[in-house]
């Protein structure tokens, strides 16, 4: 049996798929998922990549909140139109239990469920229906730095899946254009627009403030 490997901080990454079980092409829904799971991981810093779980499940780790939190926004940018998901991240102490079969466990783990179930939660409410993205932090994290103050983090989480609920297919596909440094002409030849119409949206949807606050949120620790 493989030994245990202690305890250290990392981000908990941990997401699930809305209404999976309405769809008609499961088959179809994992693959659109798994590969977007691997286009992402492959984008940015994790430490272990982003992968599924069970079902309509999948979770990874990362070293730092920011990275994490830029992650989960690629990832939805990446599924829209077709898969709707909603992640948790949870910072705090993450244990190996076995390293052969990648199970592991810890304060992170429970932190990012806590933020997953909230989530699910704010959904049924009036107003909230757009909230896809949290935040939580472990209550207990040893000795080691205590992560970034979930009340800010949550608050800024809360204003960009606003915004990403106001955005159309288009703007969201210029969303993560400008995400990987895209043209505003490059993306109107994508999307068969002229370049004043992808600029008029640009400025419109607030997608330089999105870009913007992601960076921002991406240098946290």
């Amino acid at each position: 049996m493989a030994s245990e490997v202690a305890p250290r901080p990392l981000a908990a990454f941990l997401g699930d798929v809305i209404g999976s079980r309405a769809s008609s092409d499961r088959k179809g829904l994992h693959d659109t998922l798994t590969s977007a799971l691997a286009t992402v991981s492959a984008e940015v810093d994790t430490v272990d990549d982003i992968q599924v779980t069970a079902g309509d499940e999948f979770q990874g780790t990362f070293a730092n909140v920011g990275e994490a939190l830029y992650a989960a926004l690629l990832l939805r940018l990446r599924l829209t139109p077709h898969i709707d998901v909603r992640i948790g991240v949870g910072w705090g102490d993450v244990t190996v239990l076995d390293a052969a079969h990648g199970t592991q466990d810890g304060p992170a783990w429970w932190a990012a469920r806590a933020a997953i179930e909230w989530i699910e939660k704010q959904q049924a409410s009036a107003g909230w229906q757009s909230v896809r993205t949290a935040y939580r932090r472990a209550d207990i994290i040893g000795d080691t730095l205590p992560g970034p103050t979930p009340e800010a983090v949550s608050a800024a989480l809360l204003c960009q899946d606003h915004l990403m609920g106001l955005l159309d297919e288009r703007s969201r596909h210029i969303l993560e254009g400008l995400m990987h440094g895209q043209t505003q002409v490059k993306l109107a030849e994508e999307l068969g627009l002229t370049r004043q119409a992808v600029n008029q949206r640009r400025k419109q949807d607030g997608l330089a403030i999105l870009v913007a606050a992601a960076e921002s949120l991406r240098t946290l620790e």
